[in-house]
Parts: C-alpha cells; structure tokens; sequence
C-alpha cells in the first residue's frame, strides 16, 4: 500500500450560498489577485462525516461531537431512580473527564467522543444506577486512545488535559476554492401573504434579500494511508471501507447550506486520485490564474499542472481519473483504486 493517497477533483455549482460568513454571504478568499467563491474545509468534513454514505457504510465506527455528554448521562441517572445528589456529582466528574467544566454538566470545548467511550458511559450509568452507589476514581478513566472511531482517526481530536487520548488526523482537507474569478450576486424576494384579500393594501408580507455566486470548484484532501490503518489499530478492513466512504461522499455529497433556496446539489464531473509514498502537494497553482471562458477546461488545466510536477520532481505516482465529459474512469473503478 503506498503511503499517500490524494484527491484532487472539480465540482460545478449553479447558483447557491454553500457556506456563510458570520453576515450570511458566500465564503469567498482572494487568489491570484481575484475573488473566490469558497468553501471552508469543516465545512466539507461535517458534509462529509454525517452523510448518509459515511454513517451506513461505517456503522458502529463513527464518533460524536459535543459538549453534552455528561447532562444526556444525567438524563440516564434521574430516569433511573438515582438520587439528585449522587446524579449531580456523577455527571460533573463525567464532564471533567472530558474537559474543563463550562456550564453545568456542559465542557467548555466540544469533545469528540468514541462509541467506545460512549459505551464506557453507558457502563458506567448502569452500575451507579444498579448499586446506587457513588463511582470509583477509576471508574473516571473513560477515554480510551485506542478507539476505532474512522471519524476520529481520519480528521483526529484534541483534549487539553488528556493529551494521551489525542488523536492525530490521517485526513487533510484543502478549502475548496472556485477555478474562476466570481462576483457575488445579491438576491432581493419578497414573501406574499396567502391570507391577504386583493382587496385590501397591496404589497409583500416580507422583503429579504441574500447573496449567491456560482462556478466550478477545485477539492484537494489528503490522506495518510499508513496512519490512518495505525489510528484505526491496524484493521485492514476497516481502513479500506474508511477510503471508501470518505472518497464517496467527498464526490457526491454537497454542503447542505441554503439548499432549500437553491436546490444546489452536485457531484464532482472531474477527479484525479492520485497515491505514491513521495511528499504530497496540491494542484491549487493550476488556479492561480482563474480559468476563463472559451479557454483551456478547468481539467486539463489540472491534469497539465499535475505533469509539470511530475517532470520537474520526478515524482513516481500511480493516479486513477474519472471525467464524465470524455467518458474516462467510472466512480466503483475509483473507489477500487483508493482501496488497493
């Protein structure tokens, strides 16, 4: 298995507002001197991570992100009959376990959380509620470094005050960036009051507007093989069916922001996949110059940069393509060659 596996692929989407800055407006990053739409890489990994393609074909290994795992275990004590006080204290060390205490029962940074260690506190709820009796100190120990969570070992996870039980991410992901110089368009809507008799004031019940941008999208993730197998205990099953999954949904599933108003759903119509065991790099400066209309297509500008690094480095990779507009490359050819 050779060390590095990297996928560089293009997406094309019509308008839409995939993921938002904090006034509600397309992403966007200056490149070579002129706008770009863009789309952040947590955006593209929570898309990916909790699509229904990750969740089915990686059932029972998939992690949780959040700061409430000790209140939901509180939930589970109090409906077990445990006295308020011994519930209380429990859940608060549980929430220690995992950080610092925020709010009640909450941390103060999200935690990713192993179904091996939810199933440490599930163990844990039964016996205080079975005994009624306050826990051990070792009974507190609940993170577990030797998981096999495929989220966690692909993207990784930090405690502050556990650093045994860091992870470190076999899985980078690039921000997706367009090919092309956009300008960002404002839509103005109105909303009109289905109630509302002709005969009485004329006018909308609501005004709005949002802004959008469209154009075709350049997506590099890299991915450490090796780690990845290491991260996941060395199962050999579960990182192949890890690269699957994570190579599907990465060129079939869309960021879900603002769906419902743009009906935005694509899948990438160009992917290189590439994996050797020299330092990787992406093919972004392909892009520096933006792609124009009646040039050169955005993938043969790819595939001719991803040449000049081959000729001027000597690189030795093995690389696999699916274009739909030639017809090359189909995706189960592509999922077999990031498992092989």
């Amino acid at each position: 298995m050779k060390k590095f596996l990297q996928l560089h692929f293009l997406t094309a989407y019509g308008p839409s507002n995939l993921n938002r800055d904090d006034l509600g407006r397309p992403k966007t990053v200056m490149m070579g001197g002129k706008q770009r739409l863009r789309v952040s890489s947590q955006c593209l990994k929570r898309a990916w991570r909790t699509s229904e393609i990750f969740e089915s074909a990686l059932k029972g290994h998939i992690g949780t992100r959040t700061r409430a795992m000790a209140a939901e275990f509180h939930q589970q004590l109090v409906k077990g009959g445990v006295k308020e006080k011994l519930a209380k204290d429990t859940a608060e060390a549980v929430a220690k376990a995992f950080g610092k205490l925020d709010k009640e029962f909450h941390i103060a940074q999200i935690a990713h959380v192993a179904p091996e260690e939810q199933a440490a506190l599930d163990a844990l709820a039964a016996k205080v509620i079975t005994t009624g009796e306050a826990p051990s100190e070792a009974d507190f120990q609940l993170l577990n470094a030797g998981t096999k969570a495929a989220d966690i070992a692909l993207f990784g996870r930090m405690f502050a005050d556990s650093p045994a039980s860091n992870g470190e991410a076999a899985c980078q992901v690039a921000h997706a960036i367009s090919v092309s110089a956009v300008q960002l368009e404002p839509d103005f809507f109105t909303a009109v009051d289905d109630l509302k008799e002709r005969a009485q004031e004329t006018g909308s019940g609501h005004m709005g507007e949002t802004e959008f941008g469209a154009a075709v999208y350049y997506n590099y993730v890299c991915i450490d093989r090796e780690l990845l197998k290491k991260n996941l205990q060395g199962d050999e099953a579960l990182t192949k069916a890890t690269l699957k999954a994570l190579t599907e949904a990465a060129l079939t599933v869309s960021p879900s922001g603002k769906q419902n108003s743009f009906a935005s759903r694509a899948k990438a119509h160009f992917a290189l996949v590439e994996r050797g065991d020299g330092q990787p790099r992406s093919l972004s400066l392909a892009f520096l110059n933006p792609v124009k209309p009646g040039q050169k297509s955005a993938h043969d500008t790819l595939v001719e940069q991803q040449q000049r690094f081959i000729q001027g480095y000597g690189e030795q990779l093995e690389d696999y393509r699916l274009c739909l507009e030639s017809g090359q490359g189909n995706l189960a050819g592509l999922l077999a060659f990031v498992q092989e």
